[in-house]
């Protein structure tokens, strides 16, 4: 009488998930029934330690103490910003800064700058969260189906060359010429100029992780290729999309700020970083404060999710966490 042995599952830590499979002989007079368990991660974990990593890294914490202030200040601006944005006050233009009750002073209008600041502040989140959200969701689906169907590949590679041979802010300026200007307008137009970075990235994470050995696993005991893709694969991508992300965003404000400065972005009165700077111009040898501010805060933004994005990156990044 035979024993069946039993494989002992594999602690790996990250491995969230294993597939079994039963397979069954008849083997002389006597039948032996043999079971093989097979350890299968669906993700590859790590995300404490991730996060560890990004609080041990002072430039990373740098870079999330810009974001969470620059995140209250726009999710926050109706409460904190002392005037309506478009108000104007034509007896008092050019206020300078500290004047009481206009902090960061007044524009050609004798708008109050910090109020328009911070709407525009807003705005460019706004418009960056939805550019991430246009490119994730047209590009992830793109990168998976091209990372794991080779023949598919050919195609969408050669499609996304094209698309790469353009600059993006080529590609958001026509699209917004033909869509026409405003946020949500300027946000997909620059979310799928944004759509071949993306999908590059995460075709080839999708390369890298068919070959793994729980997907190759997963293929043995017939899975469905979409299952494959969407509880295997996908999962253990998502370090790479949300680094890429924190690129997207950052990119998608500037090219905010670029397309309402051309008069293609958000439309005035609406307070947007891009009009500010549009409007301080020609008053900069003047006046420089109007330009300043918003120039800063695009700064501070940018340096925000740069900073963030490096240390996030260098968390996931396996030759580099710890």
């Amino acid at each position: 009488m035979s024993t069946a042995p039993n494989a002992q599952r594999e602690d790996a830590g990250a491995a969230s998930g294993t597939a079994a499979e039963e397979v069954s002989d008849a083997q002389g007079g006597g039948e032996t029934v043999t079971e093989v368990t097979v350890a299968v991660p669906i993700s590859s974990g790590g995300r404490g330690s991730a996060l560890r990593h990004v609080r041990g890294n002072p430039l990373g914490m740098v870079g999330a103490a810009l974001l969470l202030i620059v995140i209250v200040t726009g999710v926050f601006a109706p409460l904190l910003a002392p005037y309506p944005p478009a108000e104007v006050h034509f007896p008092i233009p050019f206020q300078k800064p500290g004047t009481v009750g206009y902090a960061l002073g007044t524009d050609d209008l004798g708008r109050d700058i910090l109020s328009r600041l911070l709407y525009g502040t807003r705005a460019s989140l706004e418009v960056g969260a939805l550019s991430v959200l246009c490119a994730v969701v047209i590009g992830v689906p793109l990168g998976l189906l091209a990372g794991y169907w080779r023949w598919l590949d050919a195609v969408l590679s050669r499609l996304v060359d094209v698309l790469l041979a353009f600059p993006f802010v080529m590609i958001a300026v026509g699209l917004t010429v033909i869509y026409g200007a405003g946020l949500t307008q300027a946000a997909i137009a620059l979310g799928i100029a944004q759509v071949p970075l993306m999908m590059r990235v995460v075709r080839a994470e999708t390369l890298r992780l068919r070959e793994t050995d729980f997907v190759l696993a997963a293929r043995t005991m017939h899975v469905g290729p979409l299952r494959i893709l969407g509880e295997h694969i996908l999962p253990n991508a998502l370090g790479p999309i949300i680094v890429q992300a924190t690129v997207i965003m950052p990119t998608a404000v500037l090219g905010e700020a670029l397309l309402s400065f051309l008069g293609l972005g958000i439309k005035p009165p609406a307070p947007s970083l891009g009009i500010m700077l549009s409007d301080a111009q020609q008053y900069l040898m003047r006046t420089p404060w109007p330009g300043v501010f918003p120039g800063v805060a695009l700064l501070l933004i940018c340096l925000g999710f740069n900073l963030f994005g490096d240390a996030l990156r260098d968390a996931i990044d396996p030759k580099t966490s710890r």
